[in-house]
């Protein structure tokens, strides 16, 4: 996969929490690219035969492993660190879950949820969901980030303003990111790879899959970025806009009320139009529809719009 690798980071070498006192997995010069070996999000604990009796034995504690940490040499706290990402090697297994307490509509939906995924890891065609469903693949990173400057040991799951848990479904390949560095050396780590994933990733998972992942890493001297930022290298679409949009609105002065109100409403139309369990609509909608605002200054209410691709279910 990548004859050019400066370095290989293997499986074992993850770890569960930014923290800023790790020992790094390597140290490498700025221009330097990379092979990760990614684990899923539940670190293998789901597998290709899960089931929901696995689900509810989930260890929390080893959630959203990251593969690293890299020392990069000469990276120092208000330097940027551009990371490259060239390419992916899906594994060709996911699943996404409705997890008890988690995700948007964790009040209405209180039950777990299992469902497991069967892609092509080489051609990449859309992935079946249920007798008719088709989810358009493209594989990406969901956590990727450099350590924070506070010591002590930091959950992944809340993105930072050094990244981590971004969940940004464009940070694919071709996409160049540019991350705050907090410490010397940047301590970069990437993980929680995606198969497929709406913007919103609302019911909490996406496809979640296990694949390697090809990066290059430089330093922006004096960049003092605030937040991450990113270049994609074209449209972002992922062809969906082949068969249009099913949409629906959430509108009121909260915009975390609308977009409950905006899903809540989508999953109401699939299941009476597709005779769908609600908590299967629900998983669904996490892994290809998108929240939007589309209207923010027309005090008091706002406009949160959930955008569903009609080309998954026709």
């Amino acid at each position: 996969m990548c004859s050019n690798c400066n370095y290989t980071i293997h499986g074992a070498q993850h770890h569960f929490g930014w923290d800023n006192s790790l020992v790094p997995a390597a140290r490498v010069e700025p221009g330097s690219t990379i092979l990760f070996h990614c684990h899923d999000s539940s670190a293998g604990q789901l597998g290709p035969s899960s089931t929901l009796e696995d689900l509810g034995r989930l260890d929390f504690g080893k959630i959203n492993p990251v593969s690293g940490p890299i020392f990069v040499e000469g990276a120092e706290p208000g330097d940027a660190l551009k990371v490259t990402i060239d390419s992916f090697k899906p594994s060709g297994f996911g699943w996404t879950a409705n997890i008890p307490g988690f995700g948007l509509l964790a009040d209405q939906f209180k039950d777990p949820a299992l469902h497991i995924w069967t892609y092509n890891p080489d051609t990449l065609e859309p992935a079946l969901f249920g007798s008719h469903g088709r989810v358009p693949l493209k594989p990406f990173c969901g956590t990727i980030g450099n350590a924070p400057a506070e010591a002590g040991l930091h959950s992944v799951v809340p993105p930072r303003r050094v990244g981590g848990n971004l969940d940004i479904r464009d940070l694919a390949a071709g996409t160049e990111l540019y991350l705050p560095i907090e410490v010397a050396g940047a301590l970069f780590s990437v993980g929680d790879t995606h198969a497929a994933q709406g913007d919103g990733e609302v019911c909490g998972t996406a496809i979640e899959s296990p694949m390697d992942v090809v990066l290059k890493l430089d330093l922006v001297k004096g960049a003092n970025l605030k937040t991450p930022r990113f270049t994609t290298p074209g449209p972002v679409t992922r062809h969906l806009d082949a068969k249009g949009y099913e949409v629906t609105t959430g509108i009121g002065p909260d915009l975390m009320e609308g977009a409950k109100a905006a899903v809540s409403n989508m999953i109401d139309l699939l299941s009476a139009r597709y005779n769908m369990n609600p908590v299967d609509a629900y998983m669904l909608v996490s892994t290809c529809g998108d929240l939007r605002i589309s209207e923010i200054v027309d005090m008091p209410n706002w406009v949160v719009s959930f955008y569903f691709p009609r080309c998954v279910l026709e």
